[in-house]
């Protein structure tokens, strides 16, 4: 599932996705955390009910700068833009909490929480753990443990890839889209 970091065959460790919170980010203007699970983990709702926006948070912590890659025009456009009963706001955050009891990730923490927040005066923080650090730091957390995050459209999900891998699941996807 989407919710599921997949190792390579060198590692004999998977990362999970234990919780995704967000607050101000896109739609959800009230704090929202959703646990996952190990396994194949989906978000259902109606159209317009920010399944999408899910997939772009994950995305966006995890380092997008693209606005286009979270669906947006600026980057600004992630921060909760208000509605007709409720003031916009000042700040998007997004936390995703990551299993890391098989120590995949050059850290000695069992959950590793990796915090993005921006502004709208354009500031922006990083955090790991609740410790203020650079995007740099979160890229090569992840990249240490041979993680490349790759977020595809088609089908709306998040896939992470292990070196070695990308080309197999690309190749993979191209026969799934011929069908």
């Amino acid at each position: 599932g989407w919710a599921t970091l997949l190792p390579s065959t060198r590692f004999a460790a998977a990362v999970f996705l234990k919780a995704l919170t967000l607050k101000g980010f896109k739609s959800f203007a009230d704090p929202t955390t959703l646990e996952l699970e190990p396994g194949v983990t989906v978000v259902v709702g109606p159209n317009g009910s920010g399944k999408s926006n899910v997939v772009d948070a994950i995305a966006w912590v995890l380092g997008a700068q693209a606005p286009s890659a979270v669906r947006s025009q600026k980057m600004d456009d992630v921060i909760f833009a208000g509605s007709a009963k409720r003031a916009a706001l000042g700040r998007a955050e997004v936390s995703l909490m990551i299993d890391n009891s098989q120590g995949l990730l050059p850290i000695d923490f069992t959950e590793v929480t990796i915090t993005r927040i921006l502004f709208r005066s354009g500031d922006s923080e990083y955090a790991i753990n609740n410790v203020p650090c650079r995007l740099l730091d979160v890229q090569e957390l992840l990249s240490d443990a041979g993680v490349d995050v790759v977020v595809t459209r088609q089908g709306h999900h998040l896939s992470a890839l292990f070196p070695g891998e990308t080309r197999k699941i690309a190749l993979h996807l191209r026969r799934c889209e011929r069908r």
